[in-house]
């Protein structure tokens, strides 16, 4: 069992559905070996902390006497998935994953880890990311004869390594690899091994930890700070590790000719809490909020943030402008993601169900909001009305990020250029349809200043339309040409 397990405050950072960037998923998993820790109890904990990462389903997979078993439910960690652990507990090995679905369908039978046979035995699965050519690769697997259950490209994943894995699973890794296109933060697991996976890209974080004598995998650090464990490095890009019963051994596959992780990690994804290639999530959220005070200031009495994820960007705006830091919302955690398809009447009212203003914070003053990104810029608008209405003098917005002009294809559930606002219109246009009496952007430029020194470069194709990767055809096509 995990000691001194400290349970995650809830981080509530998402915005009603269609108005914000969804992540498509988070993975997790633990070797325990001869360490006696119940490797299912460190997954379900493991989870919570990732639950930011992927509402819709839940899922595990272990190793009991031998043999890989799963447990799968829609929801969030705490819900029904919870219900079915009990069967799972003492367990030596298990790998965990939190979902929200970009293009296969939002039901059970598309949840993971993936669970699939290979010449070396049961193999289970867990991916973050996007592969840009499952398509292909799909068609290609079922003209050899291999047949399919899901709509999502991580079966493919685990597919593709099953056909290459006769000399060994790590061979069946390499192989699969040399395939794959896109992004992936793979957990593996066989009744023998746990296996962290980064692409060589790196768009997509993994980082190892240490529980005793037990290894650990995290989407994101702060995993490890809840069930106790020890931060060991970041997975490299195009970086194998394997734990077993002779301990940890890496193999690097070949590098990419540069790296690419996800920028906007940094900007919303990641709880702020999480270091990831060495920069600190929090750190670099605080520094948007100066270099945003710096470059755009305000005639404003307060300053006030979007919860949760553009707090410390606030307070570092506030810090810098010499303007005091003021909530100026209550949150309610307790609304999931009720509309699948909403329609505008019902996103404006799921702005109301998560979020109402604190009159007397507001009332009488020119109120500076911060704010992650603006995506439709529905939310932003409806935000700006309730402050006013709850007697805001003015609303300033200024938002910690550049706009967002182009989709993406690398995991990350994004509008079509046309439902994107930034791709579409001015600055001015903007404002004028949210009603603030300001708006401004981080430029990209200081962007970047945010995460000096980090141990990679970057992807931020939905800033400036520039991929790490051939995604020509998917622009051309769209999303409908991916599995997901």
């Amino acid at each position: 069992m995990p000691r001194n397990i400290r349970l995650p405050e809830p981080y509530e950072r998402r915005k009603p559905d269609g108005d914000c960037m969804h992540e498509e998923c988070g993975v997790f998993g633990i070797y325990s070996g001869q360490s006696g820790i119940d490797a299912a109890e460190a997954v379900y904990y493991g989870l919570l902390s990732l639950q930011h990462r992927g509402q819709e389903s839940a899922g595990i997979a272990v190793v009991r006497d031998g043999q890989i078993e799963s447990h799968k439910a829609m929801g969030l960690v705490q819900g029904q998935f919870r219900e079915g652990l009990e069967n799972f507990m003492g367990a030596a090995s298990a790998i965990g994953h939190v979902r929200y679905s970009t293009m296969g369908d939002s039901q059970l039978l598309n949840a993971q880890p993936v669970v699939i046979d290979s010449p070396q035995g049961r193999l289970a699965l867990a991916h973050n990311g996007n592969i840009t050519n499952a398509k292909a690769l799909r068609e290609a697997l079922e003209d050899r004869g291999v047949c399919f259950e899901t709509s999502i490209d991580s079966e493919v994943v685990a597919a593709l390594i099953a056909s290459h894995s006769e000399s060994g699973i790590l061979q069946g890794v390499i192989q699969a690899a040399e395939q794959m296109e896109g992004s992936y933060a793979l957990t593996i697991m066989t009744p023998d091994v746990v296996m962290g996976v980064r692409d060589p890209l790196g768009v997509r974080p993994l980082a190892l930890g240490r529980l005793d004598d037990a290894y650990v995998l995290s989407s994101e650090s702060c995993a490890f700070d809840t069930i106790g464990a020890e931060f060991i490095r970041d997975i490299r890009p195009g970086e194998i590790v394997v734990a077993d019963k002779n301990g940890l051994r890496s193999h690097q596959m070949a590098h990419a000719q540069d790296t690419a992780l996800c920028i906007f990690e940094y900007v919303y994804f990641a709880r702020p809490d999480s270091d990831i290639d060495g920069i600190s999530v929090h750190k670099a959220r605080e520094r948007a909020g100066e270099l945003l005070a710096i470059a755009s200031p305000a005639e404003a009495d307060v300053v006030t943030a979007v919860p949760d994820s553009a707090m410390p960007a606030a307070m570092g705006y506030a810090r810098q402008a010499g303007l005091p830091f003021v909530m100026a919302f209550a949150q309610n955690r307790y609304v999931g993601r009720t509309f699948i398809q909403p329609s505008q009447g019902r996103r404006e009212i799921g702005v109301s169900l998560k979020l109402s203003a604190l009159k007397r914070s507001v009332r009488g003053k020119r109120v500076l909001l911060v704010d992650d990104s603006i995506v439709r810029g529905t939310t932003s608008k409806r935000i700006v009305e309730m402050l006013k209405t709850a007697g805001a003098k003015e609303v300033h917005i200024r938002i910690s990020s550049p706009p967002v002009t182009s989709p993406c294809f690398l995991g990350i559930d994004t509008s079509s250029h046309e439902q994107l606002i930034g791709a579409n219109h001015s600055v001015e246009e903007i404002r004028k349809f949210i009603g603030a009496d300001s708006l401004a952007y981080l430029s990209f430029e200081d962007l970047l200043k945010t995460v000096e020194g980090a141990a990679c470069n970057f992807c931020a194709g939905c800033f400036n339309g520039k991929y790490p990767t051939d995604v020509s055809e998917l622009l051309h096509c769209g999303k409908k040409n991916m599995l997901g």
